[in-house]
């Protein structure tokens, strides 16, 4: 599943350049997850590298945007060909 960035989020740029998928990004008013790029680092890293940089744990599973491991290694796949 892809994941979420939540409201608490104090903006402090640690998390949009882990992101391998270049699939965060600044909204109106904090960042948020582009959920057709994000793969939780499935074929990139062991673990979502947004989640390992956030200093205060804002980011969560995406409830909106529900995924198994073998489509998030598609989804990998179709990202990077």
């Amino acid at each position: 599943m892809a994941l979420l960035i939540e409201d608490d989020c104090i903006n402090c740029d640690m998390c949009e350049p882990e992101c391998p998928n270049q699939a965060i990004n600044m909204g109106a008013e904090i960042y948020q997850i582009n959920p057709e790029q994000c793969t939780e680092c499935i074929g990139h890293y062991d673990e979502p590298q947004c989640i390992a940089a956030c200093p205060i744990d804002c980011i969560i599973p995406d409830p909106n945007h529900k995924e198994t491991v073998d489509q998030l290694a598609e989804k990998f796949v179709q990202l990077t060909s």
